[in-house]
């Protein structure tokens, strides 16, 4: 019964070596010229006998390997072998930097089957799904307004001793946008830090809220000219 023999397909002469080197189970750094020679050769034969086409490459590496063979039958003359790089370490070195990319392409290869799993798509547009209270009017988000709000807290801080006159006023959320209402109705643009004319915990609470209230139902517009400037608040054209 015919059967077929399989030979497995390498990337260049050094990947056959490094298979060969691997397959006889020893260190790169341990080969033997006359050995690793002789197991390229037989290598080479079978891929002739099957009538495969036989790169330039592995030829050129086969006329190396037999160059470095009888250098290392051949006695030489001590002289002459110090002056010139030993063969074998040249090649040594070519299989361990070959090993190294080969380990890199293992990996490279890995992550480019992984990255095949992810798919992508360009940007959409959402913002017909916006919704008009989350956001504040002209780009001021709601962590604008809080960021601007602890400034003030701070400022305020840093300006001790605050109100701490005793009262039993109250306030409302309802009232104060009344009277947000009238300040910029007679002023026609405020500053948000001069809406807080009273330092007490209760009016600075209502006050913020009301400014968020009255954002929400877009009766104001807030804008701001650039990052970390001031806040400015006027009624919003109708």
């Amino acid at each position: 019964m015919a059967y077929e023999v399989v030979l497995p397909s390498f990337d260049g002469p050094l990947d056959l070596l490094l298979h060969l080197i691997k397959q006889a189970n020893i260190n790169i750094c341990d080969i033997e010229i006359v050995e690793i020679t002789k197991q390229y050769l037989d290598y080479i034969h079978k891929m002739k006998e099957m009538n495969l086409d036989i790169a330039s490459e592995y030829l050129v590496m086969a006329a190396e390997l037999i160059e470095m063979k009888s250098k290392v039958l051949l006695p030489v003359e001590e002289e002459a072998a110090t002056d010139e790089e030993d063969p074998k370490e040249q090649l040594i070195q070519r299989l361990l930097e070959y090993e190294q990319y080969k380990e890199s392409t293992t990996t490279f290869k890995k992550l480019e089957a992984m990255r095949k799993e992810v798919m992508t798509k360009e940007p959409s547009d959402l913002l017909e799904y916006k919704d008009s209270n989350e956001v504040v009017d002209y780009g001021i988000t709601l962590d604008n307004l809080l960021e601007a709000f602890s400034k003030f807290l701070e400022n305020k801080e840093n300006m001790k001793p605050l109100n701490t006159k005793i009262t039993n006023r109250e306030y409302s959320i309802g009232k104060r946008c009344v009277e947000i209402r009238d300040i910029i109705r007679k002023k026609k643009e405020v500053q948000f830090q001069d809406l807080f004319e009273e330092i007490t915990k209760e009016y600075i609470v209502v006050t913020f809220l009301a400014i968020l209230s009255m954002s929400k139902k877009q009766e104001i517009e807030i804008t701001q000219s650039k990052n970390f400037d001031n806040i400015t608040i006027k009624a919003r054209e109708a």
